[in-house]
């Protein structure tokens, strides 16, 4: 079985282009100056204060490890649980002819890390106890180490705002020194509060948002093992083919349902 392919995450993307367009939009429509809300101080401020304070509160290690992960929030590989089930069908249908050391080539070249541990401890003769047993604590360790790297732009989303609200103060602390030109108050004021945006935009647009992705990619992601594993089980203890196909595709019914609910409902009456 190949790596899996990966795909543009349309609801990312899009999600990004309509949450900052949506804002900028309705300030626009409003007569606002796109200008008056870029302040690279701001930024400065609130960007370099959020991953500051992250910091402090995250080991470095596990900060980049976050950072790895969010470059891969824009992409998301192909649902192919399908596929998934016919090479699992397939290598029951083989093992049961000619036994499963006899997969011991195939496997070897599997490209998916989790399908191929488990199925190469499944060929080496390793008790069905034993195999389960390791493959979920694999799974569970994974699953941790995701909720971790999750739990850093949730600590990030948690920061930003209050940091937003230190660039304003530092703003308002400059612009009430001097208080000689009326008109440079008001457009130092209004400056003031750019950071505000910055750290309340950052976080509901960006951070919380990522973590929230993070932890539903890393639910999916054990649904996908959770399958390889009754797959790999089933072959090991020498399960029908067709009764493997059965137990997998329920892996695949709520799919199935919600691409055609009006079949569903039809059913259902």
């Amino acid at each position: 079985m190949a790596t899996r392919k990966m795909r543009l995450d349309l609801g990312t993307a899009g999600g990004l282009a309509l949450a900052v367009g949506g804002i900028l939009g309705g300030y626009l429509l409003e007569h606002g100056k796109t200008s008056d809300v870029i302040g690279e101080s701001a930024a400065l401020i609130v960007l370099g204060g959020c991953l500051g304070a992250t910091l402090v509160a995250n080991p470095l290690e596990l900060v980049l490890r976050a950072f790895r992960r969010a470059r891969g929030l824009l992409f998301e590989a192909g649902d192919e649980k399908a596929d998934l089930i016919e090479t699992l069908v397939g290598f029951s249908t083989r093992a049961r002819k000619q036994g499963i050391v006899s997969l011991e080539q195939e496997v070897s070249e599997i490209g998916d890390p989790f399908l191929r541990k488990s199925m190469m401890l499944a060929v080496d003769g390793i008790d069905l106890q034993e195999i389960r047993s390791v493959m979920e604590l694999s799974m569970d360790v994974e699953e941790r180490r995701t909720e971790e790297e999750a739990r850093v732009f949730e600590a990030a989303g948690g920061f930003a705002p209050t940091i937003g609200i230190i660039g304003a103060v530092l703003g308002l602390i400059i612009v009430m020194g001097d208080l000689k030109d009326m008109e440079k108050v008001g457009k130092g004021i209004a400056a003031a509060f750019v950071a505000t945006i910055y750290g309340v935009g950052s976080a509901n647009v960006l951070f919380l948002p990522a973590a929230h992705k993070i932890k539903l990619r890393a639910a999916m992601a054990r649904e996908r093992q959770e399958l390889i594993l009754e797959g790999v089980c089933g072959i090991v203890e020498g399960m029908n083919p067709k009764m493997i196909r059965n137990k997998l595709e329920a892996y695949t019914q709520s799919q199935q349902a919600a691409r055609s609910p009006g079949k569903t409902e039809k059913k259902a009456a």
